[in-house]
């Protein structure tokens, strides 16, 4: 029997006119909608919240900054006992280099940088069209560039210097202009309580530790005036120390922004990989930490720099790169022991400020252009009313054609010669019939002939009124009276990055989209359809008339299997092979090769091994932390068929149906073990299933795929939904109340359905 409750509707409203049109400001970033669950999510936590709107905004913004790592490991630079340390970053000499604490500690006794100068530093990074500084308060081997009440291993009481570093850093930045932010480890080698080395620093914090970090940053933050970031480094924390710490700041300094590697997604921007630059629009505050080298942040001597020019251009590209898919560039510098900057460091830094010195209107305040993936000849970035086309690899010919924008161009030129137009064919704004082939909107232009484009150039479009994106992928409601489906298989996915700590994080789905293709109007019955894995749960459902918050219970049962899974569907042996030294998100290649065969007789040198379940249908297997075991399957279909299954795990699972990832979570909560039920679509036929179980914190790996699970779906209807004839008009769906930000939806399984109403 469908049970019909009525769906509560939000009050928010829908921007008036707007229809949801696919545009710059509604579809990639979306800021004051991701601000307004940001303010959503820390109304929830037990102390004040405070994250101004405005805070996000700025941090948003500002695109670059300078990190600074520096400390007494820069006095030996890499070199211990006359050797080069070739394993590990400079900054973790002490462990790398195997030191004695005591010996280690008596850096300290020589650390005198008379040749640091803060205001140089600023300055540089001024020069360099920087934005903010953010310096190292304290890194993993516990030393203070600050006066701490908690402990006199400081620059202060510790050392000739007797200056405090991040006071006269901050009190110059101020001089100049520019943000002040800092970086503080939540792992402390120094701090007797504390966890013991390890090798992968992404170590628990004992209670009294996490009381001394409190304690800290409490002078962190009351001491140096305004924070514009707290730059948390490693460690793995319990959810409630996570939160603890972002409480903590958000009242004392509403405006600070806390980075992502506080761990449990507890971060106001999140923060992804060493010189990771994604392949991929992240849709929340976000930001790459780049190091000068990728060998070591902090200076050492005998480091190979290369070529100036190249490592401008280096870092020219990947700054773009990340401002283009909505990101901020983190670039750092390693000062010398003495205080002294490195030539070369500082001459990459003046070469990008030049650069952005001419073309920083194309970095600052803008954002990703809404054209899904790079084009060949570059990357591209948008203000309200321009383009900016970033020329990293211009075409021979020198002419660029840009498919999927519609919009009138009423100027182009080059923004280093604004004076001097360039070529221009465009025909205007017109709706879009013709689906993602060939959609309306090509822009073609010319760029000027006979010009030097060996460095980087940007052209830029001026449009009338804006210009709207031709979304990636369109879902077509047209003809009347034929009922359609929204799912995970027909979706524009909206990405964060996620995780307990640094190991365990992965890219992670907010929200899920699907864009009308054709130019219809009319009143559709949606259907909200779930699983027993979404139940209880609760999402807002947003339709271009409104917003309906939809509680996941009640509607129809409808069974996949009404006579059994095993009268339709054929399962093979399960086989597994590991361990693998990997991390959850990670994909080696030969995932790929799941639908061609080629994953036989094993896999780096492992061959497959039958699975041995217990009696609880676990399989146990022996895994280090940051090992993973594959789990390989063939199932027969009789027809195109869906089949829920279960996987129960220790940690994470990323899930592979005949090549293509279908699932990928972690455990958000640590928890001993945890189940996630997904929906697998079957072809006909043959069908190859492959499973990688990751293991982050336990001493073996317990997992299993299973289909005993009742395959039945609930299917619940909703208010009407009325489409007004507008192109572009958008439906999408996002988790209410979620905890953070940069919470995984986790449910693969919902689908809408949309069925006409004759009018």
């Amino acid at each position: 029997m469908t049970e019909k409750k009525l769906i509560q509707t939000s009050s928010l409203p829908v921007p008036a006119g707007s229809s949801f049109r696919i545009s710059i400001l509604m579809t990639i970033l979306l800021l004051p909608f991701l601000l307004a669950v940001m303010k959503s999510c820390q109304q929830q936590a037990a102390e004040p919240a405070g994250r101004p709107d405005t805070a996000s905004g700025e941090w948003y913004d500002s695109k670059f900054s300078m990190f600074i790592h520096w400390g007494i490991y820069s006095l030996p630079g890499g070199v211990w006992n006359g050797e080069p340390v070739t394993r590990g970053y400079s900054e973790q000499i002490q462990a790398h280099a195997g030191i004695y604490s005591d010996v280690y500690a008596a850096l300290a006794d020589r650390f005198d940088p008379q040749a640091w100068d803060p205001d140089s530093v600023v300055l540089l990074a001024k020069a360099a069209g920087m934005r903010s500084v953010v310096i190292t308060s304290k890194h993993h081997d516990g030393f203070c560039m600050f006066r701490s009440d908690h402990t006199c291993y400081n620059v202060v009481e510790a050392t000739p210097y007797g200056r405090d570093v991040i006071k006269e850093l901050a009190e110059a930045c101020e001089r100049h202009g520019l943000k002040f932010g800092l970086y503080f480890s939540l792992i402390d080698w120094h701090y007797p309580p504390a966890y013991p080395i390890s090798s992968h620093n992404a170590d628990p914090i004992p209670e009294k530790h996490h009381r001394f970090n409190m304690n800290q940053v409490r002078e962190l933050l009351t001491r140096y005036g305004p924070i514009s970031e707290l730059w948390f480094d490693m460690g793995s924390l319990e959810p409630e120390q996570s939160r603890e710490l972002r409480d903590l700041v958000h009242r004392l300094q509403p405006y600070c922004m806390v980075s992502g590697r506080l761990g449990n997604d507890m971060g106001d921007f999140t923060v992804l990989g060493d010189n990771e630059v994604p392949g991929y629009t992240l849709d929340t505050p976000w930001q790459t930490p780049a190091s000068m080298f990728d060998e070591t942040w902090s200076y050492r001597s005998w480091q190979e720099r290369g070529d100036t020019d190249a490592r401008i251009r280096e870092k020219l590209e990947d700054l773009i790169t990340v401002v283009s898919r909505g990101g901020n560039y983190l670039l750092n510098i390693g000062p010398r022991g003495d205080g002294s900057l490195v030539e070369f460091e500082r001459d990459v830094l003046l070469g990008i400020g030049q650069w952005l010195e001419v073309n920083g209107e194309a970095i600052y305040g803008t954002r990703p252009a809404g054209i899904y993936g790079s084009p060949p000849w570059g990357e591209i970035t948008s203000s309200d009313e321009r383009l900016y086309l970033h020329l990293i690899d211009p075409p021979a010919n020198g002419m660029i054609s840009l498919q999927g924008i519609q919009g009138r161009v009423t100027g182009a030129y080059m923004l280093d010669a604004p004076s001097t137009a360039i070529g221009k064919s465009n025909p205007g704004k017109t709706n879009n019939k013709t689906g993602n082939g060939n959609p309306d909107g090509t822009i073609t232009i010319s760029l000027p002939a006979g010009e030097d484009f060996s460095n980087i150039r940007v052209a830029v479009l001026e449009f009338e009124d804006g210009f709207t994106a031709v979304p990636e992928n369109t879902v077509g409601l047209y003809p009347f009276g034929e009922t359609k489906v929204l799912g995970p298989r027909n979706s524009h996915k909206h990405y964060s990055f996620s995780g307990v700590d640094y190991y365990s994080s992965f890219r992670s789905i907010v929200r899920e989209s699907w864009t009308v293709d054709e130019n219809v109007a009319g009143t559709w019955r949606p259907f909200i359809w779930y699983t027993d894995a979404e139940k209880g749960r609760k999402i807002e459902v947003v339709f271009p008339d409104g917003i309906r918050l939809v509680e996941l219970s009640g509607g129809e049962e409808v069974w996949h299997h009404p006579e059994g899974i095993s009268s339709d569907v054929g399962f093979g042996e399960q086989y597994i092979n590991g361990p693998h030294n990997m991390r959850i998100d990670r994909i080696t290649g030969m995932e790929g090769n799941v639908d061609t065969g080629h994953l036989w007789p094993g896999i780096n040198g492992r061959e497959w091994e039958l699975a041995v379940p217990g009696q609880d249908g676990l399989t146990r297997k022996p895994a280090g932390r940051n090992h993973c075991w594959y789990l390989w399957q063939e199932i027969t279909a009789g027809e195109e068929t869906e089949v829920l299954v279960s996987f129960r795990r220790t940690d994470g699972v990323q899930v592979f149906l005949n090549g293509n990832e279908v699932y990928l979570h972690n455990n958000p909560f640590k928890k001993d073990l945890v189940e996630d039920i997904v929906m697998l679509p079957l072809r006909e036929g043959g069908n190859e299933l492959l499973v990688k179980f990751y293991n982050r914190f336990g001493r073996t790996v317990e997992f299993s795929a299973g289909y005993g699970l009742p395959q039945v779906s609930y299917r619940k209807e909703l208010d009407d939904m009325a489409l007004d004839g507008e192109y572009g008009q958008q439906i999408s769906w996002h988790l209410h109340n979620p905890l953070s930000l940069h919470s995984n939806m986790a449910m693969p399984n919902l689908r809408l359905e949309l069925q006409h109403i004759d009018q």
